[in-house]
């Protein structure tokens, strides 16, 4: 009996060699049989052995281990570590450990619901293409399941069908293979059955190799599988995958830094604070409660969970504009990309040949073509064998793209209708001849129509100079050219090949992979934000150089360079030139990664855009990679942070301005919640400076849960309004800030102390006059006057300019809606009785309320001075 795990591996994993083998020996040795087939009982046991015929993704993370990996940030260990204090300093003050722990559970529910919206919007995604296919076995023709292929089975290939896994052809009739999901070539391959003696050969020229993921346009094959599954091309693409590691986003570090400045900051002055207790009170207990104040003041509670909003906010308002983000954090990162890798086809064309056009007697452009009706483009298109038809309102493409382009075309400019013209004869395209005529019936008689390649039909034509210099001048721009010429017969010869000689040349029909429509503006937005678009295909150098000029990427003095001459190029030498090279073409999945990594080296966040399972190792290594929703395959999906749900270029520059905004928005509430820790923290500092070395023993000015009260509530809901700000179109203006760049940078942390120190000041005045009353009166004002200073302070955080400038005031309706729940909350804590006595406060007589109300708006005041003579500054300057 045959031993099939030895058939597995020296079949499966060394299939790349089948191309140089004569299809009969690969039968033999694959122990099939071209007329039968595989038995159903022998294609069972190898399915057994073999695996199914689709890529194995990386295992889901179980629910409990995606919740508890959300506990591994630092701000999140702080503030366990934060609550476990707290209950054993006190076990009587249970509550606010138990806030603390409800803040942090709830920032873990919501990383994880968001990561599963995300996976179950892919898993959606990958259910749109399960494709069959049509399978020989016991001698009929079955059609089943792709995942149910197995090594050694017989399929048949039509124009249409998709290819199921990497099979050997053993005959084909005028076969042509879109191959752009796999080599980023967007003209389809002409293939055959024939033997290639050479050992190396390059994917792309694999001529009697048929592989995975990629589509028949054109004539009809039988092949027989030999790799399946992860021993496909495509599943040697996916395992260099799992080479990659996941990096941590720049927004990622940042928090990071956040928490580890704030834990050495909490942990410093509660040392300082407990000591300074200790020897002003000599109560070690006392002194140690005050410790755990400060501390609970010294940590944002609440700006996990105020993060992980604004981002989820950020991923819904993206889900309206067609983008789909699988991890939180990848928002943000979109908000400081300086390069777009982009891949050309279907990402910056439409993947879809487009007549763009005509040469007859004169040279006729596109524009040109809306008010000519042409004979030369109903001929062309009568001349093919790809059909376009509408199926209950969608507009279905069979065949070779360039045939249906000019069926599109005869739609739109053409002179005759395809359906009046049946054909009498044919002579069908053949990769030698590279021609194809169709004899039809009009008035004037038989009519023989050709088409092919310019350089055979010249030959064959009366086709004069000009003709012959308008298909080199369209080849230079990187058009693809087809010849059309005609002759009027008497009958049908015998010999078909005769219809072929003596024609009448009457024309040129260019064609194009068209740039998408809104590109080019999205390319040029990109440009005046400081992002560098580069062009990564696997198509040729002059098709994508055209296109790339066309889009604007490529300008004077930039280089465009085959995969061969990176190749030859040394890192140092790729290094010096990388700011010039604007188009890559012809070049391999390693190469795209190479070209990533070494922008990285650079210092620069780069995204990477593509649909083809070659882009998808370049997708992965990105700092953030945007896959195609629509043509993209599993493969792309899977290694992107982000899909585009409408393969659309343009998605990702509003996608850059929402990132921009989120990040815009977190710095903005990071501002206002640690210069209201930092005013807490001041005012429990100072106060316990003055018991130390005053005649009066101030004591605590406040108390734990009134920390807590105002670092989830009352901060919190303006800090969540604060982050529903829109992204601001003047975002798209500024330069993509550096990756080492501190989030700290460009005055936001001497803007928190500064602020802070306002905040601070305004609190210890409020506390020092209710202390004139009573210590409990002291509490209850400084507890009052902190609230309602944060809530007002709320609206200063909002915008660099004037909150009292027209329209500026109540145009985020969030903010004002927070700063009246929160008013109404803090009325009720102060003036309820019970609530009262669990928060140890008193009811403010009007007086001291108007005071602390006064206090609070102060800081208005301040940050209204501080922001003109800002402006003043700068103005100046």
């Amino acid at each position: 009996m045959r031993d099939h795990v030895r058939f597995e591996h020296d079949f499966l994993l060394g299939g790349q060699v089948m191309f140089n083998k004569d299809a009969n020996q690969v039968v033999q040795e694959l122990h099939s049989n071209e007329e039968q087939g595989l038995s159903k009982d022998e294609a069972a046991q190898r399915l057994i052995e073999s695996g199914h015929n689709e890529l194995q993704g990386k295992k889901k993370t179980p629910l409990i281990i995606k919740f508890l990996l959300e506990f591994k940030d630092v701000l999140i260990i702080i503030l366990l570590v934060a609550a476990i204090v707290s209950i054993i300093v006190d076990p009587t003050e249970w509550v606010d450990s138990l806030v603390i722990l409800i803040v942090v559970i709830l920032n873990a529910v919501l990383g994880v619901v968001q990561e599963s919206r995300a996976e179950k919007a892919l898993d959606a995604l990958k259910k749109l293409s399960a494709p069959n296919c049509k399978v020989k076995r016991d001698g009929q023709v079955f059609q089943i399941e792709s995942r149910d292929l197995v090594p050694g089975d017989i399929i048949e290939i039509e124009a249409g069908d998709y290819i199921p896994a990497d099979a050997r052809l053993i005959t084909a009739v005028n076969l042509k293979i879109d191959e752009s999901a796999l080599t980023g070539e967007s003209v389809p391959v002409n293939k055959n059955a024939e033997t290639i003696a050479s050992e190396e050969v390059p994917i792309g020229d694999k001529k009697n190799i048929l592989f995975s993921s990629t589509f028949a346009t054109y004539g009809r094959a039988e092949a027989i599988v030999f790799a399946t599954g992860m021993n496909t091309e495509i599943g040697h693409i996916a395992t260099m995958l799992d080479s990659e590691d996941n990096k941590l986003t720049p927004l990622q570090n940042k928090l990071n830094q956040i928490g580890k400045i704030m834990g050495i900051l909490s942990i410093g002055i509660c040392a300082v604070v407990f000591v300074l207790q200790w020897i002003a009170e000599g109560n070690v207990l006392e002194a140690f409660k005050t410790g755990v104040a400060l501390a609970v003041a010294a940590i944002p509670e609440g700006l996990a969970a105020v993060v992980t909003v604004i981002l989820s906010i950020g991923v819904g308002k993206m889900v309206k504009k067609n983008a789909i983000v699988k991890k939180l954090p990848a928002v943000e990162t979109l908000g400081c990309t300086s390069v777009v890798c982009s891949d050309k086809t279907g990402t910056l064309t439409q993947n879809k040949m487009t007549v763009v056009a005509l040469y007859e007697n004169y040279q006729i452009d596109k524009e040109q073509l809306k008010e000519h009706r042409s004979a030369l483009i109903s001929y062309a298109a009568i001349c093919c064998d790809a059909k376009v038809e509408v199926v209950d309102g969608v507009t279905k493409r069979v065949g070779d793209p360039t045939e249906t382009a000019l069926i599109d075309a005869n739609n739109e400019f053409g002179m005759y209708s395809i359906k009046d013209y049946p054909r009498v004869a044919e002579l069908p395209f053949d990769s030698d001849r590279k021609m194809m005529t169709v004899v039809i019936k009009t008035a004037q008689g038989l009519l023989s129509i050709t088409k092919g390649a310019p350089d055979i039909m010249f030959g064959r034509s009366d086709a004069n100079e000009k003709e012959i210099q308008a298909n080199q001048d369209m080849a230079m721009k990187a058009i693809r050219v087809l010849a059309v010429a005609t002759k009027y017969i008497n009958e049908v010869p015998e010999d078909l090949n005769t219809l072929e000689t003596n024609l009448k040349f009457v024309g040129l029909v260019g064609m194009i992979d068209p740039a998408r429509p809104e590109v080019k503006s999205a390319i040029e937005e990109a440009k005046n934000a400081g992002i560098r678009t580069v062009m990564i295909t696997g198509d040729h150098v002059l098709t994508a150089k055209a296109i790339a000029e066309d889009l604007g990427i490529f300008n004077e003095g930039d280089l465009a360079i085959t995969s061969s001459e990176l190749q030859k190029m040394s890192d140092e030498e790729l290094d010096a030139k990388l700011e010039h090279i604007c188009v890559y073409a012809r070049v391999a999945p390693e190469d795209k990664v190479r070209i990533v990594k070494a922008w990285q080296k650079k210092g620069n966040v780069v995204a990477m855009t593509g649909d083809g399972v070659n882009d998808s190792p370049a997708l992965k290594s990105a700092d953030i990679g945007c896959a195609m929703g629509i043509t993209g395959t599993d493969v792309s999906k899977e290694a992107s942070a982000m899909i585009l749900t409408d393969d659309n270029f343009a998605t990702i520059i509003s996608a850059v301005q929402q990132g921009r905004g989120v990040y815009s928005n977190i710095r903005k509430c990071v501002k206002y919640l640690l210069s209201g820790n930092i005013g807490e923290v001041l005012t429990i500092f100072v106060i316990s400076v003055v018991d130390l070395f005053g005649v009066v023993n101030y004591g605590t000015p406040l108390l734990p849960i009134h920390l807590l009260w105002i670092n989830l509530i009352t901060d919190t809901l303006p800090a969540f309004a604060i982050g529903m700000e829109d992204a601001s179109p003047e975002l798209m203006n500024d330069k993509p800030r550096p990756k080492s760049e501190s989030f700290f940078a460009n005055g936001l942390g001497r803007d928190i102390i500064l602020e802070g120190v306002f905040i601070g000041a305004i609190t210890i005045v409020s506390y020092l006059i209710g202390f004139g009353h009573s210590e409990l009166s002291g509490h209850t004002m400084a507890f009052t006057t902190l609230a309602l200073t944060e809530l007002f302070h709320s609206f200063n955080i909002r915008t660099n300019k004037s909150i009292f400038k027209k329209g500026n005031l109540f145009k985020n309706k969030y903010v004002v809606g927070s700063f009246l729940i929160g008013f109404v909350l803090q009325m009720i804590v102060l003036y309820v009785p019970g609530l009262n006595d669990v928060f140890q406060l008193e009811p403010l007589s009007i007086g001291r309320l108007l005071i602390s109300v006064g206090l609070a708006f102060s800081v208005v005041i301040l940050m209204e001075i501080s922001k003109f003579i800002r402006r003043k500054m700068a103005k100046n300057k």
